[in-house]
């Protein structure tokens, strides 16, 4: 059972302020607040200055402070090969995303440094993490699925034959 459906991938971070619609300059420190909508969640980035005019009754779901660093160039990628990040975005994405399989690969994907867990909160559904992407900004909200230790190796199995076959293709 998928607890929230289309609601764990959020766009990534700006370039500019959501307020004053400045560009961050690298280096600047800005907060990104996350606010639960009708539509699922919604990210908002602000700069320093927006964040102390803000209307303070306005809540979000949650919030923290960040450091704005460019997109680096792209290279070119190798054709037809899926790493762990790129089968986690896809599965992320998908309208019926695999709740174990996703908190797995979060779970490595954090250990390689590629996510860092920046917030845990809780909602109606339980413990949610929210993760941000090093490098481009980009948040996901991943689920805990309260996984038991006897579940956990049909997990990683699963994790680990979705990995093979995106190898493969």
């Amino acid at each position: 059972m998928n607890p929230l459906p289309n609601e764990w991938s959020i766009k990534h971070r700006a370039d500019a302020c959501a307020v004053t619609h400045r560009p961050f300059a690298a280096g600047e420190y800005f907060y990104t607040l996350l606010f639960h909508d009708a539509d699922g969640y919604r990210r908002e980035d602000l700069s320093d200055e927006a964040w102390r005019n803000r209307n303070e009754n306005i809540q979000p779901f949650s919030f923290w402070k960040s450091r704005y660093e460019p997109l680096p160039p792209q290279s070119p990628e190798p054709l037809g090969r899926e790493n762990a990040e790129q089968l986690f975005r896809r599965l992320i994405a998908s309208d019926n995303p695999p709740a174990n399989a996703c908190y797995v690969l979060a779970a490595m994907l954090e250990r390689k440094r590629v996510l860092k867990q920046v917030k845990t909160e809780h909602n109606a559904n339980g413990r949610v993490l929210i993760y941000e992407q090093g490098v481009t900004g980009d948040v996901f909200i991943v689920p805990e699925p309260q996984l038991r230790l006897d579940e956990l190796e049909n997990v990683q199995n699963e994790v680990a034959q979705l990995l093979q076959t995106a190898a493969q293709s």
